[in-house]
């Protein structure tokens, strides 16, 4: 059974930081692209970050430069650090996972975890 399990969530002050993690189970973890996505709402949902299986690193231009992507592959995990949070970067975020096994695309997404930065 595939499950990507989201933490680290919470309300946070203008300025502050906090480290989401996702934990995955059920599917082959390295072989897989891991993202981090936001939907706000009555906002489409959008990509924060993405990093492949090979460790290459992709970000959204909003959040370039206050984000960080890392995976870690022995624990089956990926973290999304974020640093100097605004208002705006109110949302639910959710961890994706994509690949291709045995000739056949996956997509899994998590449930999700609600951030919620104050000013």
């Amino acid at each position: 059974q595939v499950q990507l399990v989201e933490s680290g969530g919470g309300l946070v002050q203008l300025g502050g930081s906090l480290r989401l993690s996702c934990a995955a189970s059920g599917f082959t973890f390295r072989i897989s692209a891991m993202s981090w996505c936001r939907q706000a709402p009555g906002k489409e949902r959008e990509l924060v970050a993405r990093i492949s299986s090979t460790g290459g690193r992709t970000y959204a231009d909003s959040m370039k430069g206050r984000v960080s992507i890392s995976r870690d592959n022995a624990k089956n995990t990926v973290y999304l650090q974020m640093n100097s949070l605004k208002p705006e970067d109110t949302a639910v975020y959710y961890c994706n996972a994509r690949g291709r096994m045995l000739f056949k695309d996956y997509d899994y997404w998590g449930q999700g975890t609600q951030v919620t930065v104050s000013s």
